[in-house]
């Protein structure tokens, strides 16, 4: 049922829940926005999805866009790849027992967009994570597996999300923990290597005018490639703007 907030006549506000009522409707909206934990993760299975081209082509960086189930069984996914070595990338996805019929639908100098099928061999958590009342964040490939910064709205359903991992033989690192609450807005999650970037960048002047330093110079400073410093910049900085503006 669709709620017209112009036609919303009252509306009673409890603790946990807010009630709506709109004529003789009344609809109930539970509240999970009060505190939570959010969780960056680092997870691997060689069953996970697009595991096996991660492994193979571990120079290129992979960033889901958004997917969508078209028919029951099958669900398209399309991601972004970051890097310079697409030929090695897509040879994999060829292979990869966990995606199908791989198509290019962008291209640019230094990315490219692809549509895959997920197959039923992929191994996946987003909806165990949507079902525990999580959210997800933030998702990108590793040399590791996935990158994952989740949110749930206690303790135990992060604790139930590591256990049904778990009994998946899912690999779970745990980079970052925080609480999400009154008191502790503005708890930044960086990932170490965003904290050295932004470390390097700054004692070399990238955020002066003019700049001290250029985006390859970084990358030849950090031995990466100009794509990874481009990521790592804007991953920081949204997280930084996340917790400050928020």
């Amino acid at each position: 049922m669709s709620i017209d907030i112009a036609d919303t006549e009252d509306a009673v506000e409890t603790e946990g829940t807010r009630t709506v009522e709109t004529g003789d409707d009344r609809t109930e909206v539970r509240s999970q926005a009060e505190g939570g934990i959010v969780a960056q993760l680092r997870l691997d299975h060689s069953d996970l999805f697009m595991r096996s081209t991660l492994r193979r082509a571990s120079a290129v960086t992979v960033e889901p866009e958004y997917w969508t189930t078209v028919e029951p069984g099958r669900t398209l996914v399309f991601v972004t790849a970051y890097g310079d070595e697409f030929d090695g990338f897509e040879t994999a996805l060829e292979s990869d027992p966990t995606v199908a019929e791989p198509v290019l639908v962008d291209r640019y100098p230094d990315r490219r967009v692809y549509r895959l099928v997920r197959t039923d061999r992929a191994i996946t958590f987003t909806a165990k994570t949507a079902d525990l009342g999580g959210r997800l964040l933030d998702l990108s490939s590793s040399r590791d597996g996935w990158l994952v910064q989740l949110r749930f709205p206690d303790r135990d359903r992060l604790v139930s999300f590591n256990e049904y991992c778990r009994e998946l033989d899912i690999s779970v690192t745990v980079d970052h923990l925080r609480v999400s609450d009154d008191e502790n807005d503005g708890v930044v999650a960086l990932t170490d290597k965003q904290q050295e970037l932004l470390t390097v960048a700054h004692d070399e002047g990238y955020f002066d005018v003019p700049r001290g330093i250029t985006q390859n110079e970084l990358a030849d400073r950090l031995g990466v490639s100009k794509s990874a410093v481009s990521q790592r910049l804007r991953r920081a900085i949204g997280e930084l703007c996340d917790a400050t503006l928020s």
